[in-house]
C-alpha cells in the first residue's frame, strides 16, 4: 500500500469518528438537561389543569400575563391548557389572545358579542374546560401566576375547593371596605370559614364546577353554591399585585347588585329545597301577631269597655293576619314546585360502586 493511500484512509477513518464522539458528547448533554428540568418539575397527581382567564379590556396585561403563566407552567408536572373567555372587550384584546393561540396550541379563546359580566365568562369557561383541575385568574396582573402550584398542592390535601385570601391587597379603599363587609356577612350566614370571597384566584375539582351554575353577580359567592352541594373548601394566602394597566371595573352599582346576590344566595343556599321553611315561618310568626294583636283588642272591648274602630293598632292587627296566611300560602305552593320538579341529577354523588 502507497503512502498516500495510508493517510486518505487514516483521515478518512479518523474525522468521521471524531463527528460522532462530538454528536454522542452533545447528545448526552441534552440527555442531561433534559433530565434535570424533569427532576426540577413540580409533580401533582392530576392530569390536566385548565386555567380559566375571564377578561373585559386588558390588551396590554395579556402578553405579560401569559409570559409569567408559562414560566409557571413549564415548572409543573401537569398538563395544561389556557382558556382566555373576552367578555365583550371593545380595545384590541381579542387581537391579542388570537395571536397568542396561533403561537401555542394550549391557548383556546372565547369571545362573546357583547358584555354579560364576569359570572358569564366563568360559566362558559367551566363548560369548555377539559382538565381535572381548573383554576381561575384575572386578568389584570393583580393575581400572581406563581402561586398556582401552591393552589394545586392544597387540593391535593383532599380539598375539593381551594381559594385564594387576598391577605394584603393593593386595591382602592372603597373596594377594599364594602368587600370586608359583604365577606363578613357572607361568612355569617353562609357558615362557611373563609376570609376572601371575591378573590379570583381559585382551584377547583371538575366535579365542582360541573355541579353548580354561575349566573348574574354569582360567582364571588361560589365557595358558598359549593359549600352547599357538600364539597369541602379552604384557602390560602396569596400574593396581590397594585394594577399596572388600565383601571379597575368596579364601580358603585356593584355594591348594591352584590347585596341582592348575596340575599339572593341566603335563600338558594337554605331555602330553595324547602320554602316552607322560610315563607311558613314568617307567615306563622306575622299571623300569631295580628291574632294577638286582635285577641288584646276584643278583650279590651268587651271587658274594659274601650272602642277599637278608630284605632290604628286594630287595622295593623288585621293587616298582619292577612299578610301572614298570604306568606303560609306562598310557603305551600314553593313546597308544590319542589315535589313535582324534583331531580335527581340536582344531587352530586361522592363515590359509587
Amino acid at each position: 500500500m502507497s503512502e498516500n493511500h495510508k493517510v486518505d484512509s487514516y483521515n478518512s477513518n479518523f474525522y468521521p469518528r471524531k463527528k460522532q464522539r462530538r454528536f454522542i458528547y452533545r447528545k448526552k448533554i441534552q440527555h442531561y438537561y433534559t433530565h434535570q428540568e424533569v427532576r426540577d418539575k413540580q409533580e401533582f397527581s392530576f392530569k390536566k389543569v385548565s386555567i380559566i382567564i375571564p377578561l373585559y379590556n386588558e390588551e396590554e396585561s395579556l402578553k405579560p400575563l401569559y409570559n409569567e403563566l408559562k414560566k409557571t407552567l413549564k415548572n409543573i408536572s401537569c398538563d395544561h391548557e389556557i382558556i382566555f373567555v373576552d367578555d365583550g372587550s371593545t380595545d384590541k384584546s381579542l387581537n391579542v389572545i388570537k395571536e397568542l393561540a396561533r403561537i401555542d396550541n394550549r391557548v383556546h379563546y372565547l369571545s362573546f358579542r357583547t358584555n354579560y359580566g364576569k359570572s358569564a365568562a366563568l360559566q362558559i369557561g367551566f363548560k369548555h374546560a377539559s382538565g381535572d383541575v381548573i383554576i381561575t385568574m384575572d386578568a389584570d396582573l393583580q393575581d400572581d401566576p406563581e402561586e398556582i402550584p401552591n393552589l394545586l398542592r392544597k387540593l391535593e390535601e383532599g380539598y375539593d375547593l381551594v381559594s385564594g385570601w387576598k391577605k394584603k391587597r393593593y386595591d382602592p379603599m372603597i373596594k377594599r371596605y364594602s368587600s370586608r363587609f359583604f365577606n363578613f356577612v357572607t361568612r355569617l350566614f353562609s357558615k362557611v370559614k373563609i376570609h376572601d370571597f371575591n378573590c379570583g384566584l381559585k382551584a377547583y375539582r371538575r366535579a365542582v364546577v360541573q355541579s353548580i351554575n354561575v349566573y348574574g353577580e354569582l360567582h364571588r359567592y361560589i365557595p358558598v353554591l359549593a359549600g352547599w352541594k357538600g364539597f369541602s373548601i379552604t384557602e390560602i394566602p396569596v400574593k396581590h399585585h397594585p394594577r399596572r394597566y388600565g383601571k379597575t371595573k368596579f364601580g358603585v352599582s356593584r355594591f348594591f347588585k352584590g347585596f341582592l346576590d348575596l340575599i339572593t344566595v341566603i335563600f338558594t343556599v337554605r331555602f330553595i329545597k324547602r320554602p316552607m321553611h322560610l315563607f311558613g315561618f314568617v307567615g306563622l310568626l306575622t299571623a300569631f301577631l295580628g291574632g294577638f294583636i286582635s285577641l288584646w283588642l276584643t278583650y279590651e272591648k268587651f271587658f274594659l269597655g274601650k272602642g277599637i274602630n278608630n284605632r290604628p293598632i286594630f287595622f295593623l292587627g288585621i293587616l298582619l293576619i292577612i299578610v301572614g296566611i298570604q306568606f303560609f300560602a306562598i310557603g305551600l305552593l314553593g313546597e308544590l314546585f319542589v315535589h313535582n320538579f324534583q331531580n335527581d341529577k340536582e344531587y352530586v354523588i361522592k363515590e359509587k360502586r
